[in-house]
């Protein structure tokens, strides 16, 4: 996708086989460092800024070390275009399932937008269709699937609209067999999104419309719904409830339940 700036933390070239698991044991260590919490964590997310099964960007050959390395978590997650999906992910899932008490797999693909047209003008090179195959094929190999869903990605009109697409793509989502969908607010970080700011094509969603995409797609009640927090302040016009809005977001993540909305003099 040419709107995407996950560019910006890969490389355009493959890494050395060993380099990876050598990543992991650094950021495992750091986060034992000091964190009384750290052997009680269940989950592995393995984020690569890419595809963890192209072959370019994660050498199979490490597949092992990986696997060994998250056989220690109830649960490992990692990202792949749905157009790479297939055998590879059943390797790697019988991998971390080798001894007793094995991980479960978890595959996140980008589904952005449940509509066709926008995926095709922001180059996304998938389909709808597409993602329910890949959806499928995972499910049919017992590998769990999340969702990334976009919230106000370019093309996308205005604040209600942002809103009514979010849930009709997390209901998409959940409907292709998802059981988490994280919500990803869009925001600047390339140059195409700025010349498509400029013709009025793309504007990042508002605090206020995060807030209602979780909610309304929370409300489907069909799975986990997660909403992304990075750079959260980015969407903020207020300093005066920013924190406390922000607050809320993390324990409706943390708890999976709605709670009361932050009420401000910004409206």
């Amino acid at each position: 996708c040419v709107y995407c700036d996950l560019w910006k933390n890969a490389l355009d070239t493959t890494v050395p086989i060993g380099a990876i698991p050598a990543q992991i044991d650094f950021a495992l260590d750091e986060l034992r460092r000091g964190n009384t919490r750290a052997a009680s964590l269940k989950q592995l997310k393995l984020y690569n800024a890419g595809s963890f099964f192209d072959r370019a960007a994660i050498p199979p050959q490490d597949f092992p070390a990986v696997a060994e390395r998250g056989r220690g978590f109830e649960r490992v997650i990692v990202e792949c275009h749905p157009a790479l999906v297939g055998d590879s992910a059943v390797r790697f899932r019988d991998l971390l399932q080798a001894a007793e008490g094995g991980s479960t797999l978890e595959v996140a693909m980008g589904l952005e937008i449940a509509d066709d047209e926008i995926l095709s003008r922001m180059n996304k090179r998938m389909t709808l269709a597409m993602f329910a195959r890949s959806a499928r094929f995972l499910q049919t190999h017992d590998i769990a699937v999340r969702a990334f869903v976009m919230i106000k990605p370019p093309f996308v009109r205005d604040e209600d609209e942002a809103i009514e697409f979010a849930t009709r793509s997390a209901r998409f989502a959940f409907d292709c067999g998802a059981t988490a969908v994280s919500l990803i607010p869009a925001r600047f970080g390339t140059e195409e999104l700025s010349a498509l700011a400029a013709r009025g094509e793309f504007s990042p969603p508002t605090l206020a419309t995060i807030e209602a995409a979780l909610a309304a797609s929370m409300s489907l009640k069909e799975g986990r719904v997660f909403v992304d927090l990075w750079n959260l302040e980015l969407f903020s016009t207020c300093n005066c409830c920013f924190e406390a809005r922000r607050e809320r977001l993390i324990a409706i993540n943390q708890g999976q339940a709605l709670v009361p909305p932050v009420h401000c003099h910004c409206g």
